[in-house]
């Protein structure tokens, strides 16, 4: 599990080839199901940075201001991050699969 995205992240402790199709095919699909989740996670993070972007149009306190522009830019890491998950993952899987 990774604390910062929110999501679980594939661990495999040898190389791809050295799996057996089975467990090669076990492997993708626990991931396809986790993969699945990311688009939700990032729509909580969205409505995280909606909320925050609401609280900074009517701050009036600049060390707040700046905590608050501080925690978008993180979310919007974080998002960042778990689109690239999302996408490279899929083509890695799908790539070693056809090897």
């Amino acid at each position: 599990m990774d604390d910062r995205l929110g999501i679980q992240l594939p661990f495999l402790d040898k190389d791809w080839h050295e799996y057996g199709l089975t467990e090669q095919e076990g492997i993708v699909a626990e991931w396809e199901i986790i993969r699945g989740h990311i688009p939700d996670r990032i729509k909580e993070l969205e409505v995280s940075i909606n909320s925050r972007q609401a609280q900074l149009d009517v701050e009036e306190n600049f060390e707040r201001s700046c905590e608050l522009n501080s925690e978008i830019s993180e979310l919007a890491s974080i998002i960042n991050d778990l689109w690239i998950w999302y996408r490279t993952n899929q083509n890695v899987i799908e790539e070693k699969m056809h090897h």
